[in-house]
């Protein structure tokens, strides 16, 4: 059996944020989700997560999951080796694998823990901890091991002396235990150190044998304790969505200015321009091309669409639309196959049939358009009359001339002419020419007053 228990109450002080650190936001999923979602096919009976600071507002963070964690509590908060001990109650009865990980070491693939899994049952090892070789072992634990490569010591960095700050072979804070061998040492564990707390690395040396497995690619174990680190991990994270992709068959052609997040799927033949961005759940069709400037959040792209300096949230484009530069599409709105979105054009819960052109410099809002109409510059859907938002229906090869104000609720039949400078009140029948608008006027030999008033 097997029990896999997060570490999640730490305040995280050099954050400097009011929120917890396992909530802060990697690619716009929080850390501790991240790693919940690295553990979550490892055939798990138990999930624990081990909370402190804000405990509650932890729990609200995790309450849409299906399978949510057990909670357990850590108050106060005196180190690794103090969390754990708050499992002896809970697992009292447990028999089996304990597979303890940090809320803020993100980057973990699901495939090391699996590797780190198979090695630790197929040894004799009463606990296996994950290793990395860094360059640079700054911050980290060292591990020292015996020459036959079981595990002899974990030392903290602060702890270390000269000597033992040369190793750098580190503790990646991810093990492996037998519980009920852990269980055993778990109550006899000291605070003889620099910082007064229980250490878990401290069960080591009394569980026997103890063995390591390195990382294959150490930017896994990146801990994140302050945004900076946080910024680093986001670009490791950033990397490895962007090669995923182009070994997918997507252009980025300046990757590294360019941010994804995981639930973005790409389509094949996908050109992405610099300084885009995509947001949440976003799919995007085969030959689309994206940005310059653009940002994309949790909308759908079919084929062949081109976004230039654009930003769309929460909306549905079909295949071949042009949209932007500087257009704006809202939370529901949906596109039609082959429209135009031009310049300055703002849509918001709006429908528009295939073929439709906004070219610019118009809000259509809460309106449903039909195929083949013709928006012309200016054209305002007024879908509010301060209490209630109403919807405008234009029927499918209309044309609204510029500046012209449609005033909610209203409807305007197929092929309608609507003239340029009009403000429509009033429903307008299919094949019509509708115009209103002032009488224009002139006054022949006019003369302005001088401006001292004097005539």
């Amino acid at each position: 059996m097997l029990a896999v228990a997060v570490l999640a109450a730490g305040k995280g002080t050099r954050m400097c944020s009011d929120l917890p650190k396992v909530l802060q936001p990697l690619a716009g999923v929080t850390l501790l989700e991240r790693v919940l979602n690295s553990c979550a096919a490892l055939g798990q009976q138990r999930t624990l997560l081990i909370v402190g600071h804000q405990a509650e507002r932890v729990q609200a963070a995790l309450r849409s999951r299906r399978e949510g964690p057990e909670f357990v509590w850590q108050e106060p908060q005196l180190g690794t080796g103090h969390g754990v001990q708050q499992l002896l109650v809970p697992l009292k009865d447990f028999r089996g694998q304990l597979l303890v990980l940090n809320g803020d070491v993100p980057l973990l693939r699901a495939e090391t823990l699996g590797q780190l899994l198979r090695q630790h049952r197929d040894s004799d090892a009463a606990v296996t901890l994950l290793t990395a070789r860094l360059e640079d072992p700054s911050g980290y634990g060292r591990v020292f091991c015996r020459d036959d490569g079981t595990v002899s010591a974990i030392v903290e960095e602060r702890d270390c002396s000269g000597e033992q700050r040369l190793n750098n072979r580190v503790n990646a804070g991810v093990y492996c235990f037998d519980w009920q061998q852990l269980s055993t040492v778990l109550p006899g564990l000291g605070a003889d150190n620099d910082q007064g707390e229980l250490y878990l690395t401290d069960t080591i040396a009394r569980l026997q044998p103890a063995r390591q497995l390195d990382v294959a690619d150490a930017g896994e174990i990146g801990g994140i304790n302050d945004r900076h680190q946080l910024a680093h991990c986001e670009g490791l994270l950033q990397q490895r969505l962007r090669r995923l992709w182009m070994d997918r068959g997507v252009s980025f052609i300046d990757p590294a200015s360019c941010t994804l997040s995981e639930d973005t799927l790409f389509g094949r033949d996908v050109v992405v321009e610099p300084q885009t961005h995509f947001r949440g759940r976003c799919r995007i069709g085969d030959g689309c091309r994206i940005g310059p400037g653009a940002l994309i959040e949790g909308s759908t792209l079919g084929r062949d669409v081109t976004v230039c300096f654009a930003v769309l949230n929460q909306a549905r484009v079909a295949e071949g639309v042009s949209v932007g530069p500087y257009a704006h599409l809202r939370p529901g709105a949906d596109i039609g196959a082959h429209c135009r979105i031009g310049n300055f054009v703002e849509v918001k819960q709006s429908s528009l049939g295939q073929g439709t052109r906004v070219n610019h410099l118009s809000y259509l809002g809460d309106a449903s358009l039909g195929d083949r109409v013709n928006v012309g510059a200016g054209t305002i859907t007024a879908n509010y009359d301060g209490v209630h938002k109403h919807r405008t229906v234009i029927g499918s090869s209309s044309k609204t001339g510029a500046n012209s104000v449609l005033v909610a609720p209203l409807t305007v039949g197929e092929n309608v002419t609507i003239a340029a400078g009009s403000t429509i009140t009033r429903d307008a029948e299919d094949n019509s020419l509708v115009i209103a608008r002032a009488r224009q006027l002139s006054k022949a030999n006019y003369r302005p007053l001088p401006e001292n008033g004097e005539g």
